[in-house]
Parts: C-alpha cells; structure tokens; sequence
C-alpha cells in the first residue's frame, strides 16, 4: 500500500511541477492501466480540490480544479469570467478558432480509425492505442490564418500577441509559419460543450469550406497520383 501511495504522490508532483504530461511517460501509462494506482491518485487530488484531466483523443494528461474549490477559489468574479487564464477577449475568440479549426477535424479523423468493439468492461480504454496526434492533426499556416481572421481578431499585431499567450499556456506550439495543436489544447477545452456550440453556431459555415477545401486537396492529390500511374515511362 505504501508503494501505491507513494507512486501517486511522485506523479502528482510531477504533474503539478510540468503542468502537463505525455501518456506515454511511464508513470502516466501505469496509472492508466493500475486500478489501484489510479484510485489512489484520484482520492489524493481530491483531498486538495483537484482532478485528474484526461482526454482519449490527447496525447496528453494535466490536473484542474473540482467544481466546489473552484468556486471558492475563484468566486463568482472568476466563474463567471470567459476564462480563469487572464486572456483577454480576442485571445479566447482566437484559442476558439485554432480549437475548432485544429481538434475539430483530428477528432473526425482519430474516431474513424478507432475499433467499434472495444469492450464496454474495458476500464481504461484511454490506453487503447489511437492515431498519434501529430499524424493526424492538421497545422495551420499563420499567413492564412492572419489573412482569413486577422481584420476579426484584431490584426497582425494582437494575433501575433495572443499567439504567444496561447503558446505560453501550451495551447499551441509554432514553428515559423506552421501552428501545431499544442499539450492542452485537447484536454482543457470540453469537447462535448465546445463541439455542438461552434458545429451549430457561428463558424458553422468556416468549418463546412474548411472541411471542403481539404476534400478537393485530397481530389486533386488523388487525380495527380492516377495521371502519373497512367503515364507511360
């Protein structure tokens, strides 16, 4: 047992000390796969108002407040804030956009390649292997970005500011032009309460030419291998 205890301590505190870890670190992956282990790191969050973040689709896990130290926490002031992270308004409306623009499309992705029968007794289908998220999540071009957002979100010098903002809490990671999803994009943002606001809301018709001109990429790229298989050498 004080093995146990003493397991969840170490990855509590390495949670609390990285804010964020890969599933494929060794300690997360037994925690996923250890009943016993898990319980115990679940009742020793819970016993300073925390909980366990986890996502199937993510590649990663990081820990967040319980609803009631929350509340206590923030108060109203900050429950009913747009967000408890100190970003201003355009900063959410961009980690929205990436959000919708970047999980939206690897999530289609991921579920169309995950197994229908995986056991309903199965009690930690998360360590079930899923498409790695950098094979199957999309990057976006800033240039593009800046171009179809920019006027919406405040211009180059606000997207360039937010970015950052967005990067420094591991929501994105950059690379020159490209935005990769970042360790939290994933976890932190409720797919079940985000997915059905933007499918039904506003970026509804974004979404639908995104996902169209991905669909005639695909066409085009397709046609061009056809025409350079009928080509004669």
């Amino acid at each position: 047992m004080t093995n146990i205890a003493d397991e969840a301590a170490h990855l509590i505190a390495e949670l609390l000390t990285r804010k964020y870890l890969p599933r494929t670190h060794p300690r997360v992956k037994k925690a996923l796969s250890d009943a016993e282990l898990f319980l115990a790191v679940e009742q020793r969050l819970a016993q300073v108002g925390l909980r366990w973040m986890d996502n199937v689709y993510a590649d990663h896990v990081t820990l967040t407040l319980l609803p009631a130290p929350l509340a206590q926490v923030l108060g109203d002031a900050g429950i009913n804030a747009n967000n408890n992270l100190d970003l201003p308004r355009d900063a959410v409306a961009l980690l929205v956009v990436v959000w919708a623009l970047i999980v939206l499309p690897k999530r289609e992705r991921q579920a169309s390649r995950v197994e229908a029968d995986v056991p309903q007794n199965e009690m930690f289908a998360s360590s079930k292997p899923l498409p790695q998220t950098r094979s199957v999540s999309p990057v976006l071009s800033y240039k593009a970005l800046l171009e179809d957002y920019g006027n919406q979100l405040g211009k180059r010098i606000r997207l360039d500011a937010n970015l950052k903002l967005l990067e420094r809490h591991g929501f994105i990671v950059r690379a020159q032009d490209d935005i990769r999803e970042g360790p939290l994009l994933d976890v932190l943002l409720d797919y079940d309460v985000l997915a059905p606001r933007i499918l039904n809301g506003a970026l509804a018709d974004v979404l639908a030419r995104e996902q169209a001109q991905r669909a005639e990429q695909d066409n085009s790229a397709a046609t061009a291998a056809i025409a350079d298989n009928l080509t004669p050498n």
